[in-house]
């Protein structure tokens, strides 16, 4: 895949033109402590805020991806309230290219087909964002890496929750930052994406705005 490309002075990072921003599940049923547990990275909302707002101002298109769970009782299920985006995406969904639908971790076997639109519209480099950061974002970045897209992720513009392999007092668990940090390593350590900070993008995208839009 080809794309146009800038180059952001002292930060290493290009951007494409058309780079596109995913964002992935961002759904008021995660604000529900005591479904999932504990969690992390409390800036993890401002950050996607932040994001969405420069890749919008910047003529970048933002792709919304909501999951809609066929788990009983899931607070993600699409007659639950869990189900609508928290506010501050809701209220940059008008500026949304695209909103795909998906019931599995990863965001290309969705509805519309997420890898179609992106070929349509000559996309090549993508910007992985949302919740949970080992779950949907991880599983997401890894399938857009092996389908040869340059893949970006700003680890402190997603969130997790603590994890245990199986319920019980001595199962092997995870805190949600070691969870982020094995992403981490996973992610870049396996080639499948760079791990970036939103501040890094911020500037980048800012410096450097997309001169047509998509």
């Amino acid at each position: 895949m080809t794309t146009e490309t800038t180059t952001a002075t002292g930060i290493g990072i290009e951007i494409a033109a058309n780079s596109a921003l995913l964002v992935i599940d961002v759904q008021q049923g995660f604000d529900d402590p005591e479904f999932w547990g504990p969690r992390n990275n409390p800036a993890a909302e401002e950050n996607i805020a932040a994001l969405m707002d420069a890749w919008q101002e910047t003529g970048r298109p933002v792709v919304l991806v909501q999951h809609a769970s066929r788990t009983a009782g899931s607070v993600l299920s699409p007659d639950r309230p869990g189900y609508a985006f928290k506010d501050f995406v809701a209220e940059r969904a008008g500026g949304a290219a695209l909103h795909v639908t998906k019931s599995v971790n990863s965001s290309f076997y969705g509805t519309p087909d997420l890898a179609d639109w992106l070929t349509a519209q000559g996309v090549g480099q993508l910007v992985v964002a949302g919740i949970q950061t080992n779950m949907c974002v991880e599983t997401t970045a890894r399938m857009a890496g092996n389908l040869g897209y340059e893949v970006l992720v700003p680890l402190d513009a997603t969130h997790t929750f603590d994890l245990a392999a199986e319920p019980g007092p001595d199962a092997p668990r995870l805190t949600a930052d070691q969870l982020a940090t094995a992403t981490a390593v996973n992610l870049q350590g396996g080639g499948f994406a760079r791990i970036v900070t939103t501040a890094q993008l911020l500037t980048a995208a800012r410096r450097n705005p997309s001169p047509s839009g998509v």
